[in-house]
């Protein structure tokens, strides 16, 4: 676990959460360097084939001491945006270990991704067209929408027949045609069916998919399955057997590397798997306010900080690290930006009180990756404890950053 009690304290690495908030103040955001190779550890061990590469899918965390720890572990990495290709060279990431996997971006940027020298994933047929009408030669992958929802809502699957991702698997033979008729460079074949893989033999079913497509393609490098794999956010929920997936698809892999001939990466994209679990957002409570239907716990923070359970519905566990042994009540955890702004709905939780540091788990992916300014607030700091120590890797926000990039320059 990332949080354990302690002398009845709650502490990351056997520091105390309330030294960490004392220390760089609230709200923040903490990570464990432990739990994320932990995370990496997991998956590579799950899988028994001679060629395997993990992409970490940052976009679901970029602090370039996150991807500097990531890829000392022995990750490569999978990107969205030119920012994020910027972001993995800074933090040590050769271009040939980066993929650049956007959507719906411009011609532009690809030109740009392919200057840096970084690999290219191609999930549109107007793209492709664009690459074998002027004769690009250049290695690229082609991301295939196999129309399988193996897990999640359509908010976070990106596998299903309504998806923007991805070519449709029944767009192969337009594939297959450019292929034929141009001078494309097909080094991979990819495909990404989205968050929260509840069912392995679901997913399997979509590898198969993915396996036919790729026995088109003759001069083949890696399979790129993408992730998606489910961590835990309730203590009562079912994650992906990682385990179970690993035999089950080396098993296919190799099988489909014997027939080839030839061996083959295998490459996953996970992002949410490695982080999520290693985060900590720490938030203090400004008051405790009564209503005839509910019991408020108002933070000094909102959704401007952690969107996730306004925007995906989303749960994370909440303790109360000032309380951790209280009677429990039931709390509408809510925050101070001027909207709805709702962490949990009667929610059963140790007493809280005015001043206590409440801990959301599970705070690591897509948490400060989304934090924004809205209602002109600053964003929070973020620490990284490494082997027993705690380092600043970002600065909190001051009220100067939100003046920033204002001109200023019109006057009434």
């Amino acid at each position: 676990m990332t949080m354990e009690l302690h002398n009845g304290q709650y502490c990351i690495q056997e520091i105390p959460i309330t030294d960490l908030s004392e220390k760089y103040g609230l709200p923040l955001y903490v990570y464990d360097t432990a739990i994320i190779k932990r995370q990496y550890n997991r998956l590579v061990n799950a899988f028994d084939v001679k060629r395997l590469v993990i992409n970490y899918a940052c976009k679901a965390l970029t602090n370039i001491s996150i991807l500097r720890f990531i890829r000392s572990l022995g990750a490569h990495a999978d990107t969205v945006s030119l920012g994020e290709i910027q972001l993995c060279l800074r933090a040590g990431f050769l271009p040939e270990e980066i993929v650049f996997t956007p959507s719906a971006v411009s011609i532009e940027e690809y030109k740009k991704a392919m200057e840096l020298g970084v690999r290219i994933n191609i999930d549109n047929l107007e793209t492709l067209a664009y690459f074998a009408d002027h004769k690009i030669t250049y290695p690229v992958c082609v991301r295939i929408n196999p129309h399988i929802m193996a897990g999640g809502n359509k908010k976070i699957s990106t596998g299903h027949i309504d998806s923007k991702f991805g070519i449709s698997i029944h767009q192969l033979d337009s594939i297959l045609n450019y292929v034929e008729n141009s001078h494309l460079n097909i080094e991979g074949i990819h495909m990404h069916t989205g968050s929260d893989i509840l069912d392995v033999e679901v997913f399997l079913q979509a590898t198969d998919i993915l396996f036919k497509a790729a026995g088109h393609f003759s001069d083949l490098n890696y399979v790129d399955f993408g992730s998606g794999f489910k961590v835990k956010y309730k203590p009562e929920d079912i994650e992906t057997d990682i385990d179970l997936f690993g035999r089950e698809m080396s098993r296919k892999f190799n099988r489909f590397c014997e027939e080839r001939n030839k061996d083959i990466t295998l490459m996953f994209e996970p992002g949410k798997f490695i982080v999520s679990e290693s985060g900590i957002f720490l938030a203090r409570t400004n008051i405790i306010k009564h209503s005839p239907s509910n019991l408020f716990a108002g933070l000094d923070t909102g959704f401007n900080h952690l969107i996730r359970p306004m925007f995906y519905d989303s749960y994370h566990e909440i303790i109360n690290a000032s309380n951790p042994h209280g009677d429990k009540k039931y709390y509408s955890v809510v925050g101070y930006i001027c909207e709805t702004d709702n962490f949990a709905w009667n929610r059963p939780i140790p007493e809280i009180s005015a001043g206590d540091i409440l801990a959301f788990k599970n705070a690591g992916a897509y948490c400060f990756q989304m934090a924004s300014n809205y209602n002109s607030r600053i964003r929070p700091a973020e620490v990284l404890i490494h082997e027993g120590k705690d380092y600043l890797i970002r600065e909190r926000e001051e009220l100067e950053d939100l003046f920033r990039h204002q001109t200023d320059q019109i006057r009434f």
